[in-house]
């Protein structure tokens, strides 16, 4: 597809902000998940940018944006995408996110609901669900753990392969490793103290939102992320819950045609 994305940069009061930008109309906003930046979202912006003027913003700390050391929060990316608005005089957007970006997204159209037309949320964090509090407790541990100790496990693979602790020990440091190349998402995620994380969880605000929303979510994603988009279905009054059966997660990168058609369809539906 011969589109011509055009990258941008813009300094703001927390640190200069990049985004990836194409096609014009009505403008549409997509937000990037825990584990990516706005490359996350190329092909779909590719796609809805000729019918729509699209923005990939990345957010604070994250990809080619800036990484102040400053206090990361949900309600921080929240103040960082108005100021963003603002500097580009975008009103009446319609709001994509996924995961994290999801989480983000739906706190914005909480804090400024007369800016959204929309919203377009796949596979959403920010709700707490069972289990939830153990896992962000096993999270921190792992991530304690020095490199040394997950050097000396995977050294002894023969042994741990015996006890069947390897394929576990493998996961942990996968997971680990994934954490440190996304301190941001890491910080956000697990890595603030317990009680900020739950203040800023939307289960109690939801129904409050009063308008269209979409929530993508892949069939065949993990048990937690099913659960969480079933929960933001059955909070938001006006949510419409889409599954897609063969997907996994990362939806904007595995079901590019997919998503970009749902979020078309929305958009026509709801303009």
């Amino acid at each position: 597809m011969d589109t011509l994305l055009r990258n941008a940069r813009r300094k703001l009061s927390q640190g200069l902000l990049f985004w990836r930008e194409a096609g014009e109309g009505i403008p549409v906003v997509l937000l990037h998940g825990a584990w990516h930046d706005s490359s996350q979202w190329v092909e779909v912006v590719e796609s809805l940018s000729q019918s729509f003027h699209c923005f990939a913003p990345d957010l604070l700390g994250f990809g080619e944006s800036e990484t102040p050391s400053i206090h990361y929060s949900i309600d921080l990316q929240v103040e960082c995408i108005a100021e963003f608005f603002q500097a580009l005089k975008l009103e009446k957007i319609y709001l994509l996110g996924d995961s994290l970006g999801a989480w983000i997204a739906a706190s914005y159209a909480l804090k400024y609901p007369e800016q959204i037309h929309g919203l377009v949320l796949l596979a959403p964090e920010g709700v707490t669900i069972e289990g939830q509090a153990q896992n962000c407790q096993n999270i921190r541990q792992l991530m304690k753990r020095s490199p040394l100790f997950f050097k000396i496990l995977r050294s002894l693979r023969f042994f741990t392969k015996i006890l069947g602790l390897d394929k576990k020990i493998e996961q942990d440091w996968q997971t680990r490793q994934m954490l440190l190349q996304h301190p941001t998402a890491s910080r956000l995620l697990f890595q603030r103290q317990q009680p900020e994380i739950e203040a800023e969880l939307l289960q109690s605000y939801l129904a409050k939102l009063e308008i269209p929303v979409l929530i993508l979510q892949g069939g065949k994603d993990r048990p937690d992320a099913l659960a969480r988009s079933q929960a933001y279905t059955k909070l938001i009054p006006q949510a419409e819950l889409k599954m897609i059966a063969h997907a996994g997660d990362n939806l904007p990168n595995a079901c590019v045609g997919v998503v970009a058609g749902e979020v078309r369809d929305f958009i026509q539906r709801n303009g």
